[in-house]
């Protein structure tokens, strides 16, 4: 759940970048501009291609802020929805296939050589298994479990209701099951 204190800041933010305040929106882009590259990077082959798009998030987030109405959803979840179209955008431009990307792996803390790379090795199976999702489905499994967004916050960021959500969600995770075990077969 968000911090109330952190909303209302947001909000506040949100509010005077609507109206204009260049300063206040490049705090929200400070804010955010690590979760939404995150967000993209999950989604797209290469580096290079999710700071491209992350870019492009804001730039058009700018350029759209004059309309957005504060609805009680965090403000990322908006720019999660601009960052799902323009990775969809990508894709339909490009005709490309997710591919894995080892730089897009966090390094872990452990120091165990042996655990690191089985931990590697099962975020690059989930990865691969996630990418050949339905685009919906992968957008509510990376919404919910890359980005902790709550099921209402996701509701408001893809336009359905709570209830579709927590179906999407259901039927995403079934389907990346079949897939795993497809896989360790």
């Amino acid at each position: 759940m968000t911090d109330p204190t952190t909303q209302e800041n947001e909000d506040s933010l949100v509010t005077q970048a609507i109206g204009g305040d260049k300063f206040a929106f490049t705090q929200l882009y400070d804010l955010y501009y690590d979760r939404v590259y995150r967000h993209v990077l999950y989604r797209v082959p290469s580096t290079e291609d999710a700071e491209d798009i992350t870019q492009v998030v804001f730039l058009q987030a700018w350029r759209a802020i004059g309309r957005y109405h504060i609805t009680g959803s965090p403000f990322v979840a908006w720019l999660f929805t601009i960052a799902h179209n323009l990775v969809m955008s990508f894709y339909r431009r490009n005709r490309v296939t997710a591919q894995l990307d080892e730089d897009t792996k966090e390094e872990s803390g452990d120091t165990n050589p042996e655990r690191r790379t089985e931990m590697r090795f099962d975020q690059e199976c989930i990865r691969s298994a996630v990418v050949r999702l339905r685009p919906e489905h992968q957008q509510v499994i990376t919404l919910r479990f890359l980005e902790n967004l709550a099921h209402r916050d996701i509701a408001n960021s893809i336009g359905k209701s709570e209830g579709a959500v927590r179906v999407i969600q259901h039927r995403a995770l079934a389907e990346l099951r079949r897939i795993l075990e497809r896989e360790e077969a």
